[in-house]
């Protein structure tokens, strides 16, 4: 007993000397223990523990892999393959960081789709929204330099077309693509440049940036489904909300559940098929990166396709391009306006009306569309193209893309309009179960 005492005394003592010098305790309470969460998170709010746990993952086995990675035009493809075959476990390492990439994009789109659907973006959580779209653009961004790194054809020419597109910008254009690539065409100085990037440029700014996004989230705490604030019904003893649990142990044993299913299926990808048919991983960037021989069809990853389906939708105007560059750019960006355009009284799509559940679905529905479009050339269906007369000799493929790069931005551009005459429900003032 005496020992058992001197040990718990010793543990204390322990504590209490680190909470003089960082607070330890303090962080515990305020960010798992004490940190009351609404009792009726469901499904859709897995996403977010899921997003902290595959960036994690992410940036382990980035280090793994950069310890056999060499940085040069002339040695790349070759340590990646010196990776896959010689290295003890090195293509389970490579797996794991290529189907985490996409994966990480299937949820952090589910984890967008949640906040659309519940209305997190509304006030008092605007900033907390800004700063994950920001984490988006840099993930976007993270992505893409690394998609160069294996220097294989897809890699190669992939890069070559996304760079080119700086230089549509008017005036400052050729300049700036001269400066990405930091040579005039995609070289030795472009990978070194990109892997310096992928490496430690980004991924710091991304771990600020999601800090940012976890202390701003504890600060106005969380939404829920029924888009009820939780903190305006509070126990007059204790203070603590009504329609609260601590988050600690309760959702940190539910995040386990969900993270368990998604290393089932994670594990289920890397062993069975990690290549995904083609849209995790492209049977041409197996192929060493060749300046002089072009692939049929150039695309860039799944997670790119709606955005690059929308690029290549805008027709060119006097034969530039750049107004196909702006609508790209202003598909992602819009949603940093989210939060201003929404018009309506409630957050949670279970109290909004039908006009809202309308546009959600189409948006939706034209995301997936665009992405698949995204990924096939767009003259596919071009053989059908002169028996449709409205077509004006488009091709089918560019024709839909059109129509549905038009609902995409219909979404946000009509919101403050449909937001606002939408038949909303009366919201409950306690939250349901």
């Amino acid at each position: 007993m005496k020992k058992d005492s001197k040990k718990q005394n010793k543990s204390v003592g322990l504590v209490g000397w680190v909470d003089e010098r960082f607070p330890l305790s303090s962080f515990i309470k305020n960010h798992l223990t004490e940190y009351y969460a609404p009792k009726n998170f469901n499904f859709w709010y897995f996403f977010g523990a899921l997003a902290l746990f595959t960036f994690v993952m992410q940036i382990l086995t980035g280090i793994f892999l950069t310890m056999y990675y060499k940085p040069d035009a002339a040695q790349a493809f070759a340590s990646v393959e010196f990776i896959m075959r010689d290295v003890s476990f090195g293509w389970l390492i490579r797996y794991m960081h290529s189907t985490g990439a996409s994966l990480f994009f299937v949820v952090i789109y589910l984890h967008m789709f949640r906040g659309l659907m519940y209305g997190s973006y509304k006030k008092p959580r605007e900033l907390l929204w800004l700063f994950g779209v920001a984490i988006f653009l840099l993930l976007m961004a993270e992505s893409f330099f690394g998609y160069l790194l294996p220097w294989g054809q897809m890699s190669y020419w992939g890069a070559q077309v996304i760079v080119n597109l700086f230089a549509t910008i008017p005036f400052i254009g050729p300049d700036l693509a001269e400066w990405v690539r930091g040579d005039y065409l995609v070289s030795d100085a472009t990978l070194n440049r990109f892997f310096a990037f992928h490496v430690i440029a980004l991924p710091l700014a991304l771990a600020g940036l999601i800090m940012c996004h976890l202390v701003a989230l504890h600060e106005v705490g969380s939404n829920n489904p029924d888009g009820i604030e939780i903190k305006d019904t509070k126990d007059k003893k204790t203070g603590i909300p009504l329609d609260g649990i601590p988050f600690h142990p309760y959702y940190t044993v539910k995040d386990l559940t969900g993270l368990t299913v998604f290393l089932i299926v994670f594990a289920s990808i890397i062993f069975f098929a990690p290549e995904m048919g083609g849209y995790f991983l492209e049977a041409n960037n197996f192929v060493p990166a060749d300046p002089l021989v072009t692939p049929s069809h150039i695309a860039p990853t799944w997670y790119f396709t709606p955005f690059y389906s929308i690029l290549r939708a805008v027709p060119p105007i006097l034969g530039s391009q750049f107004p196909g560059v702006a609508a790209m750019g202003l598909s992602v960006l819009i949603f940093f306006f989210v939060p201003w355009l929404d018009k309506s009284k409630v957050r949670s799509i279970r109290y909004k009306g039908i006009l809202y559940k309308k546009w959600l679905t189409a948006f939706v529905i034209s995301f997936i569309v665009l992405g698949y479009l995204g990924t096939v050339p767009s003259n596919i269906w071009g053989q059908f193209s002169s028996i449709i007369p409205l077509l004006g000799g488009v091709d089918i493929a560019t024709f839909v893309a059109r129509i549905f790069t038009l609902i995409y931005f219909a979404f946000f551009i009509m919101m403050p309009i449909y937001s606002k005459k939408d038949v909303t429900k009366k919201v409950p003032k306690r939250v349901t179960m």
